[in-house]
Protein backbone atom coordinates (compact mmCIF):
# COMPACT_ATOMS: atom_id res chain seq x y z
CA UNK A 1 0.00 0.00 0.00
CA UNK A 2 1.03 3.30 -0.76
CA UNK A 3 1.89 5.11 2.56
CA UNK A 4 0.09 8.16 3.60
CA UNK A 5 1.36 11.13 2.71
CA UNK A 6 2.76 14.25 5.69
CA UNK A 7 -0.53 15.79 7.17
CA UNK A 8 -3.29 13.75 5.16
CA UNK A 9 -5.64 12.30 6.79
CA UNK A 10 -5.49 8.35 6.96
CA UNK A 11 -8.00 6.23 5.64
CA UNK A 12 -10.63 3.16 7.25
CA UNK A 13 -9.52 0.04 5.88
CA UNK A 14 -12.03 -2.44 4.79
CA UNK A 15 -10.73 -6.04 4.30
CA UNK A 16 -12.85 -8.07 1.82
CA UNK A 17 -12.74 -11.84 1.11
CA UNK A 18 -13.98 -12.90 -2.55
CA UNK A 19 -14.20 -9.49 -3.68
CA UNK A 20 -13.18 -10.40 -7.42
CA UNK A 21 -16.78 -10.80 -8.36
CA UNK A 22 -20.50 -10.84 -7.49
CA UNK A 23 -21.23 -9.71 -3.84
CA UNK A 24 -17.70 -8.99 -2.77
CA UNK A 25 -17.05 -6.76 -6.06
CA UNK A 26 -19.94 -4.79 -4.52
CA UNK A 27 -18.64 -4.02 -1.16
CA UNK A 28 -15.24 -3.50 -2.28
CA UNK A 29 -16.67 -0.32 -4.85
CA UNK A 30 -19.53 0.89 -2.55
CA UNK A 31 -16.89 0.76 1.03
CA UNK A 32 -13.99 2.22 -1.41
CA UNK A 33 -16.38 5.28 -2.74
CA UNK A 34 -16.85 5.63 1.18
CA UNK A 35 -13.36 6.54 2.01
CA UNK A 36 -11.73 3.61 2.74
CA UNK A 37 -8.63 1.59 1.68
CA UNK A 38 -8.82 -1.76 1.00
CA UNK A 39 -7.44 -5.21 1.56
CA UNK A 40 -8.61 -8.03 -1.06
CA UNK A 41 -8.30 -11.16 -0.63
CA UNK A 42 -8.95 -14.12 -2.90
CA UNK A 43 -7.30 -16.87 -4.57
CA UNK A 44 -6.92 -15.20 -8.24
CA UNK A 45 -3.66 -12.25 -8.24
CA UNK A 46 -4.70 -11.07 -11.83
CA UNK A 47 -9.00 -10.17 -10.83
CA UNK A 48 -7.13 -8.72 -7.57
CA UNK A 49 -5.08 -6.16 -9.74
CA UNK A 50 -7.73 -5.55 -12.04
CA UNK A 51 -9.86 -4.78 -8.92
CA UNK A 52 -7.48 -2.79 -7.16
CA UNK A 53 -7.14 -0.70 -10.32
CA UNK A 54 -10.47 -0.14 -10.30
CA UNK A 55 -10.57 1.22 -7.25
CA UNK A 56 -7.91 3.39 -7.81
CA UNK A 57 -9.27 4.75 -10.66
CA UNK A 58 -12.48 5.84 -9.69
CA UNK A 59 -12.47 5.90 -5.93
CA UNK A 60 -8.65 6.81 -5.09
CA UNK A 61 -8.62 4.01 -2.68
CA UNK A 62 -5.34 2.26 -2.06
CA UNK A 63 -5.23 -1.91 -2.16
CA UNK A 64 -3.32 -4.59 -0.47
CA UNK A 65 -3.69 -7.72 -2.24
CA UNK A 66 -3.55 -11.06 -0.50
CA UNK A 67 -3.61 -13.73 -2.49
CA UNK A 68 -4.81 -16.63 -0.70
CA UNK A 69 -7.37 -19.93 -0.06
CA UNK A 70 -9.32 -20.16 2.53
CA UNK A 71 -9.80 -23.64 2.11
CA UNK A 72 -6.22 -23.56 3.26
CA UNK A 73 -4.92 -23.25 6.77
CA UNK A 74 -1.80 -21.46 6.40
CA UNK A 75 -3.57 -19.27 4.17
CA UNK A 76 -6.39 -18.43 6.63
CA UNK A 77 -3.71 -17.72 9.08
CA UNK A 78 -2.08 -14.96 7.20
CA UNK A 79 -5.04 -13.47 6.49
CA UNK A 80 -6.07 -13.64 10.28
CA UNK A 81 -2.41 -12.02 11.25
CA UNK A 82 -3.42 -9.16 8.90
CA UNK A 83 -6.94 -8.74 10.38
CA UNK A 84 -4.97 -8.79 13.86
CA UNK A 85 -2.94 -5.51 13.18
CA UNK A 86 -6.44 -3.41 12.89
CA UNK A 87 -8.95 -2.74 10.25
CA UNK A 88 -12.25 -0.90 11.06
CA UNK A 89 -14.85 -3.27 8.78
CA UNK A 90 -14.26 -6.75 7.75
CA UNK A 91 -16.62 -8.67 5.01
CA UNK A 92 -16.32 -12.09 5.00
CA UNK A 93 -18.01 -12.79 2.02
CA UNK A 94 -16.03 -16.11 0.30
CA UNK A 95 -17.96 -18.80 0.03
CA UNK A 96 -19.29 -21.74 -2.48
CA UNK A 97 -21.47 -24.29 -2.99
CA UNK A 98 -21.73 -27.61 -4.79
CA UNK A 99 -23.64 -29.60 -7.20
CA UNK A 100 -25.09 -33.17 -6.71
CA UNK A 101 -26.01 -34.98 -3.92
CA UNK A 102 -24.04 -35.47 -0.64
CA UNK A 103 -23.74 -38.79 -0.45
CA UNK A 104 -21.97 -38.69 -3.91
CA UNK A 105 -19.55 -35.90 -3.42
CA UNK A 106 -16.16 -36.10 -2.73
CA UNK A 107 -15.33 -35.98 1.49
CA UNK A 108 -12.41 -33.08 0.05
CA UNK A 109 -14.57 -31.07 -1.51
CA UNK A 110 -16.82 -30.83 1.21
CA UNK A 111 -14.50 -30.26 3.35
CA UNK A 112 -13.18 -27.31 1.44
CA UNK A 113 -16.78 -25.81 1.51
CA UNK A 114 -16.55 -26.67 5.40
CA UNK A 115 -13.16 -24.87 5.84
CA UNK A 116 -14.28 -21.98 3.34
CA UNK A 117 -17.71 -21.12 4.48
CA UNK A 118 -17.67 -22.16 8.24
CA UNK A 119 -13.67 -22.13 9.69
CA UNK A 120 -12.24 -19.04 7.58
CA UNK A 121 -15.71 -17.02 8.96
CA UNK A 122 -14.79 -17.94 12.30
CA UNK A 123 -11.14 -17.38 12.17
CA UNK A 124 -11.35 -14.00 10.51
CA UNK A 125 -13.63 -12.90 12.45
CA UNK A 126 -11.91 -13.82 15.56
CA UNK A 127 -9.12 -11.89 14.33
CA UNK A 128 -10.78 -8.76 13.41
CA UNK A 129 -12.39 -8.08 17.02
CA UNK A 130 -10.23 -7.43 19.82
CA UNK A 131 -8.98 -4.15 18.03
CA UNK A 132 -11.98 -3.14 16.97
CA UNK A 133 -13.44 -3.69 20.39
CA UNK A 134 -10.57 -1.97 21.59
CA UNK A 135 -11.27 1.07 19.43
CA UNK A 136 -15.00 1.01 20.37
CA UNK A 137 -15.36 0.91 16.69
CA UNK A 138 -16.04 -1.87 14.09
CA UNK A 139 -18.10 -3.64 11.41
CA UNK A 140 -18.02 -7.45 10.45
CA UNK A 141 -20.50 -8.35 7.95
CA UNK A 142 -20.81 -12.19 7.37
CA UNK A 143 -22.03 -12.88 4.24
CA UNK A 144 -24.61 -15.72 4.76
CA UNK A 145 -27.67 -16.54 2.80
CA UNK A 146 -31.25 -17.44 2.33
CA UNK A 147 -30.70 -20.89 2.70
CA UNK A 148 -29.20 -20.64 5.98
CA UNK A 149 -32.79 -19.90 7.62
CA UNK A 150 -34.70 -21.95 5.21
CA UNK A 151 -33.91 -26.08 5.50
CA UNK A 152 -35.16 -27.49 2.44
CA UNK A 153 -32.01 -25.77 0.34
CA UNK A 154 -29.44 -28.61 -0.68
CA UNK A 155 -27.64 -29.94 2.92
CA UNK A 156 -23.88 -29.31 3.18
CA UNK A 157 -24.30 -25.12 2.07
CA UNK A 158 -27.53 -24.46 4.05
CA UNK A 159 -26.04 -26.29 6.77
CA UNK A 160 -22.71 -23.75 6.74
CA UNK A 161 -24.86 -20.74 6.52
CA UNK A 162 -26.65 -21.31 9.12
CA UNK A 163 -23.56 -21.49 10.88
CA UNK A 164 -22.63 -18.35 9.91
CA UNK A 165 -26.00 -16.69 10.75
CA UNK A 166 -25.94 -18.06 14.51
CA UNK A 167 -22.23 -17.04 15.46
CA UNK A 168 -23.46 -13.61 14.28
CA UNK A 169 -26.38 -13.48 16.40
CA UNK A 170 -24.67 -14.79 19.12
CA UNK A 171 -21.86 -12.39 18.73
CA UNK A 172 -24.15 -9.10 18.49
CA UNK A 173 -25.00 -10.10 21.84
CA UNK A 174 -22.28 -10.21 23.01
CA UNK A 175 -20.45 -7.25 21.85
CA UNK A 176 -23.32 -4.82 22.73
CA UNK A 177 -22.04 -1.45 24.20
CA UNK A 178 -18.61 -2.23 22.47
CA UNK A 179 -19.47 -0.07 19.45
CA UNK A 180 -18.54 -3.01 17.39
CA UNK A 181 -21.68 -3.95 14.65
CA UNK A 182 -21.85 -7.46 13.62
CA UNK A 183 -23.88 -8.50 10.89
CA UNK A 184 -25.13 -11.81 8.64
CA UNK A 185 -26.33 -10.49 5.24
CA UNK A 186 -28.90 -13.42 3.83
CA UNK A 187 -29.04 -12.89 0.32
CA UNK A 188 -31.26 -14.85 -1.82
CA UNK A 189 -30.62 -15.59 -5.43
CA UNK A 190 -28.39 -13.07 -6.68
CA UNK A 191 -27.81 -12.33 -10.39
CA UNK A 192 -23.69 -13.48 -10.12
CA UNK A 193 -21.25 -16.38 -10.77
CA UNK A 194 -22.12 -18.06 -7.70
CA UNK A 195 -24.31 -21.04 -9.22
CA UNK A 196 -22.30 -21.18 -12.40
CA UNK A 197 -19.17 -21.77 -11.06
CA UNK A 198 -21.43 -24.63 -8.67
CA UNK A 199 -23.03 -25.97 -11.79
CA UNK A 200 -26.17 -25.50 -10.34
CA UNK A 201 -28.72 -25.07 -13.49
CA UNK A 202 -30.74 -22.27 -12.72
CA UNK A 203 -32.38 -21.59 -16.04
CA UNK A 204 -35.83 -22.43 -14.72
CA UNK A 205 -35.86 -19.61 -11.38
CA UNK A 206 -38.25 -16.99 -12.32
CA UNK A 207 -36.47 -13.69 -12.92
CA UNK A 208 -38.10 -12.45 -9.74
CA UNK A 209 -36.81 -14.03 -7.76
CA UNK A 210 -33.22 -12.82 -8.88
CA UNK A 211 -31.44 -9.67 -6.64
CA UNK A 212 -28.76 -7.62 -7.71
CA UNK A 213 -25.61 -7.08 -6.39
CA UNK A 214 -25.81 -3.48 -5.56
CA UNK A 215 -29.94 -4.18 -4.50
CA UNK A 216 -27.92 -6.64 -1.93
CA UNK A 217 -25.10 -4.43 -0.64
CA UNK A 218 -27.29 -1.22 -0.33
CA UNK A 219 -29.42 -3.23 2.03
CA UNK A 220 -26.97 -4.24 3.73
CA UNK A 221 -25.18 -1.12 4.55
CA UNK A 222 -28.57 0.25 5.13
CA UNK A 223 -29.44 -2.36 7.63
CA UNK A 224 -26.28 -2.06 9.05
CA UNK A 225 -26.91 2.15 9.72
CA UNK A 226 -30.09 0.90 11.78
CA UNK A 227 -28.50 -1.68 13.67
CA UNK A 228 -30.10 -4.61 12.01
CA UNK A 229 -28.10 -7.86 13.11
CA UNK A 230 -29.73 -9.92 10.47
CA UNK A 231 -30.20 -8.24 6.61
CA UNK A 232 -32.56 -9.95 4.81
CA UNK A 233 -32.47 -8.36 0.70
CA UNK A 234 -35.70 -7.77 -1.01
CA UNK A 235 -39.37 -7.90 -0.49
CA UNK A 236 -39.67 -11.29 -1.57
CA UNK A 237 -37.50 -12.81 0.70
CA UNK A 238 -38.64 -11.02 3.46
CA UNK A 239 -42.10 -11.89 3.07
CA UNK A 240 -40.46 -15.55 2.47
CA UNK A 241 -38.82 -15.99 5.56
CA UNK A 242 -41.19 -14.65 7.83
CA UNK A 243 -43.83 -17.22 6.45
CA UNK A 244 -41.54 -20.04 6.76
CA UNK A 245 -41.38 -18.78 10.26
CA UNK A 246 -45.37 -19.35 10.78
CA UNK A 247 -45.88 -22.59 9.44
CA UNK A 248 -45.08 -25.81 10.51
CA UNK A 249 -41.47 -26.74 9.55
CA UNK A 250 -42.13 -30.02 7.08
CA UNK A 251 -44.19 -27.72 4.97
CA UNK A 252 -41.65 -24.86 5.16
CA UNK A 253 -39.10 -27.65 3.96
CA UNK A 254 -40.96 -28.96 1.38
CA UNK A 255 -41.92 -25.35 -0.29
CA UNK A 256 -38.62 -24.18 0.44
CA UNK A 257 -36.73 -27.28 -1.58
CA UNK A 258 -38.89 -26.77 -4.69
CA UNK A 259 -38.50 -23.29 -4.96
CA UNK A 260 -34.70 -23.31 -3.86
CA UNK A 261 -33.94 -26.24 -5.83
CA UNK A 262 -33.61 -28.90 -2.70
CA UNK A 263 -31.96 -31.73 -5.09
CA UNK A 264 -29.41 -31.77 -7.00
CA UNK A 265 -27.38 -28.80 -4.68
CA UNK A 266 -24.76 -30.00 -1.53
Amino acid sequence: MTAPQPGSKIRPVALVTGPTSGIGTGFARRLAARGYDMVLVARDSARLDAVAAELKSDYGAESEIMVADLAVESDRIRVAARLERGVEFLVNNAGFGTSGEFWTAEPALLQSQLDVNVTAVMHLTRAALPSMVAAAKGYVVNVASVAGLLSGRGSTYSASKAYVISLTEGLAGGLAGTGVQVQALCPGFVRTEFHERAGIEMSSMPGFMYLDVEQVVGASLSDLEKGKVLSVPGVQYKSLTTVSRLVPRNIARRATSLVGRGRGRT
